[in-house]
């Protein structure tokens, strides 16, 4: 005679109950982290939005940001507007900068306008425009705050990524990669050409800064057209706005 355990309808009834133990146990921690994930997210935007206009803790080589205790203060501080361009409409919103770009890019996608998040900052008595934007590199997204004046020269930036390879197309997050590109045009003969990522860039101190290009990382040439594409397809949609600057 067997055992009631032996039976098919036991080990279904078993697996079903482990799995909504399992994913009741599951769904709690997510509600209960929630805050907490929610508020380091909205840390590390603030981070990298003030250290694209040059607000950070840097060290001769290092890329350092503001501390997580200090960013709110400072934040406050240097980011004066926060704006979202949706078409031909600006508006304020305080909390532009937790739009997520990859559902506006999928709306985009879907033949919807999207919200296109801009931030102002202004320290030492200078303008800094940041704009945050998402592509896709080598294995998965990356991303980048980039700070520009009111000429689309760009005063600086800060680059991330989700999957890069480690020591080739990571690098695009070290600061000799970053930057080079202070002091770089995106646009050319007052069009919007972007910054190419170039192995054969012939500029290898990147002292000209007006040929929209910035050298390759060494091995990472799929991690650079990623990063040159997402400069070049996501930053010209705010071609419009500054463009409203010059006539005001």
């Amino acid at each position: 005679m067997s055992k009631k355990t032996d039976s098919n309808s036991y080990t279904l009834l078993f697996a079903t109950g482990m799995v909504i133990i399992v994913g009741a146990i599951l769904a709690f921690f997510a509600s209960a982290l929630k805050p907490t994930i929610d508020e380091n997210k909205r840390i590390e935007k603030q981070q990298n939005i003030l250290y694209a206009m040059g607000v950070n803790e840097n060290d001769e080589t290092s890329a350092v940001f503001i501390s997580k205790d200090k960013v709110a203060e400072v934040f406050s501080k240097y980011i004066t507007k926060q704006l979202v361009i949706q078409g031909t409409d600006v508006s304020e919103d305080e909390n532009a900068y937790l739009i997520d770009l990859k559902k506006e890019q999928t709306l985009a996608k879907e033949g919807k306008v999207r919200r296109l998040p801009l931030f102002v900052g202004e320290k030492e008595g200078k303008i800094f425009y940041i704009a945050p934007i998402r592509g896709k590199g080598l294995w998965d997204a990356v991303w980048a705050y980039v700070a520009m004046d009111a000429n689309m020269v760009v005063q600086g930036a800060y680059f991330d990524h989700k999957g890069e390879t480690a020591g080739l197309g990571a690098n695009i997050k070290q600061r000799y990669f970053m930057d080079d590109f202070i002091g770089e045009h995106l646009l050319k003969d007052g069009s919007f050409k972007g910054i190419a990522i170039s192995k054969s860039n012939n500029d290898p101190k990147n002292e000209d800064k007006t040929d929209n290009e910035v050298d390759a990382i060494a091995g990472a040439t799929i991690t650079g057209d990623g990063v040159s594409a997402m400069i070049k397809s996501e930053l010209k949609k705010y071609v419009s706005f500054f463009n409203t600057l010059k006539t005001n």
